[in-house]
């Protein structure tokens, strides 16, 4: 016998109807892209005046003009760009090289005066 009065028992619920009445799943790809409009083309935006479609993973002006720069010539730029890059690392790791060379010369000059120092002290302790 329960401690409070009768068990708690909900009613059952009714079987559930058929899971689509829609007869879309029926039809074949191509139909249900007409259908629903899953082809979308190209992405396009319009910021600040300028048209914009997306492009092989980037956003390209849609009248060739981004920002006022002409889009051959922002392929120059980018091109030159990649150009003085790599030459900066080249010119670092030059720096870095002549560097190292640099610490091993003043490396050798320290032992060689090191090595002096103690043949001039032989020297005088023969004299």
């Amino acid at each position: 016998m329960p401690l409070f009065g009768s068990t708690f028992s909900p009613k059952k619920t009714p079987p559930r109807k058929s899971a689509s009445l829609s007869n879309l799943h029926n039809l074949d790809r191509s139909t249900r892209e007409v259908e629903l409009g899953l082809d979308y083309g190209t992405p396009t935006m319009n910021l600040a005046g300028q048209n914009l479609k997306f492009e092989n993973g980037q956003w390209v002006a849609d009248t060739g003009v981004s920002g006022g720069v002409d889009r051959r010539e922002a392929q120059r730029l980018r091109r030159r760009n990649q150009v003085l890059e790599d030459e900066n690392n080249l010119l670092r790791l030059k720096v870095d090289i002549l560097l190292d060379m640099l610490s091993e010369s003043t490396a050798e000059s320290h032992v060689l005066e090191k090595e002096l120092d103690e043949l001039k002290v032989v020297s005088r302790r023969r004299k």
